[in-house]
């Protein structure tokens, strides 16, 4: 891995603890943060391995015990309440963006950056969240869906778009993720 590599996912680390600055919005088991914003750039922005490991360093800053999560907590708690399957899910979720992203970086634009937050952004977080915040505050399904991913669905769909507009413009002036190399023909 290269310096310039561990510089994106030290910066991609703190960009998502400067959105936890921002204040949570409680509504329930789960608070409306803007730190899923800082999951989506990471995968949009750096790729599936770099995205995975700038959210991975994240957590573990958080675990450690530095308070970087919207709600001013860290600790090893934080990954036994009824958030802890939203924040295990984040680095998957920016691995999947990522993929995505570099599968079709050739036709990346908003439209698809769009398409690629909403899949690695909402349903990969919803799919680990909503079925942990089930088991953790003993909840039905039902329950948790409607407590942990109904009341998200327009903010983060706003997230999913503010994402892939600043990964657009981030590709067109100055590109993170390197174009695919064309395989060299042999003869």
């Amino acid at each position: 891995m290269k310096t310039r590599d561990l510089a994106y996912i030290a910066l991609f680390a703190a960009v998502i603890a400067v959105l936890g600055t921002l204040p949570a919005v409680n509504i329930g088991p789960v608070p409306i943060t803007a730190q899923t914003l800082g999951v989506m750039l990471a995968g949009s922005v750096l790729g599936a391995r770099r995205g995975f490991l700038a959210v991975l360093l994240f957590l573990v800053l958080v675990a450690i015990g530095l308070p970087l999560l919207s709600s001013g907590t860290g600790g090893l708690a934080v990954f036994a309440g009824p958030t802890a399957g939203y924040l295990f899910s984040w680095p998957l979720a920016a691995f999947v963006t990522g993929w995505l992203t570099e599968r079709l970086w050739a036709r990346y634009n908003v439209a698809w950056g769009m398409v690629f937050n909403v899949v690695g952004g909402m349903v990969v977080i919803y799919l680990i969240g909503v079925p942990v915040l089930a088991a953790v505050a003993n909840l039905s399904l039902g329950e948790a869906i409607v407590s942990g991913a109904l009341p998200f669905l327009p903010g983060d769909a706003a997230k999913a778009f503010i994402a892939a507009a600043i990964a657009a413009q981030v590709r067109r002036s100055y590109p993170v993720i390197e174009r695919p190399q064309r395989a060299v023909a042999t003869r």
